[in-house]
């Protein structure tokens, strides 16, 4: 028998799970309610914050509560240009300004956005990550669905009452600063969760890996494997359709 590999503790180990203890929360958009529908909310932005473990910095916005007095405090990524103090408007009157959120639906062809919903009201899932945006590709002809241009260049069809906010996430650029040392990448993953150093498997012993022992370092056997294959024994390409 073999040592259980690493591909499978990480799915039963509590030593491969995010560090979420001094993490801020998750970002969404507002739950959508009749105001965003029929109008518009105001907000503002009360702080710019930094979220561990997160590469894109993150805005604290205030709105008032349209049912009860008491203030729903929302957390958005920032996007580029946002600041302190700034009033922010969601909903489907809201204008076509930096910041704001609203339908897809209503936007012109063309404008960038992020934080886009994927379904409606489902509070944002697309263009979260820094420097990321989406792009309103088109609209159909009855103006139920909208096309937009995704982060990695693909298309998707949605719904044109999906919301997203104006403009391109911040934090930009932050994978043209070369690493330079291990160190900066230890500091990177300490925060994030234990999955650095990663050690090769050719580099390990026959028994903690299927590509591991050999007088050298070499796998010895196609590196393909079949979808149905057993755990510890699924590493390399998993259902490769090609390589190369």
């Amino acid at each position: 028998m073999g040592r259980v590999i690493r591909g499978s503790r990480k799915g039963k180990s509590l030593i491969f799970t995010a560090k979420t203890r001094l993490r801020k929360g998750a970002v969404k958009l507002r739950p959508l309610d009749y105001a965003e529908r029929h109008g518009y909310m105001k907000g503002i932005v009360k702080k710019i914050l930094h979220d561990p473990g997160r590469g894109a910095p993150m805005a604290e916005v205030h709105f008032r509560n349209p049912y009860k007095y008491k203030l729903d405090k929302e957390r958005w990524v920032a996007v580029e240009g946002l600041y302190t103090g700034q009033f922010v408007y969601c909903g489907a009157k809201a204008r076509l300004e930096v910041g704001n959120c609203m339908p897809v639906g209503k936007m012109p062809e063309g404008t960038v956005v992020s934080m886009c919903e994927e379904k409606a009201s489902d509070r944002g899932r697309l263009a979260r990550a820094s420097g990321c945006n989406c792009m309103v590709v088109g609209h159909s002809d009855d103006g139920k669905k909208t096309r937009i241009r995704l982060p990695s260049g693909s298309r998707k069809t949605i719904l044109s009452t999906c919301r997203a906010v104006v403009g391109i996430v911040a934090g930009g650029g932050r994978l043209d600063k070369p690493v330079l040392k291990a160190g900066n990448n230890h500091h990177k993953y300490k925060v994030k969760r234990n999955c650095w150093p990663r050690v090769r498997g050719s580099a390990m012993n026959p028994v903690e890996h299927p590509h591991g022992g050999g007088n050298h370092q070499h796998v010895g056997h196609p590196t393909t494997m079949s979808r149905d294959a057993v755990p510890g024994q699924k590493v390399g390409l998993i259902a490769a359709r090609r390589t190369g």
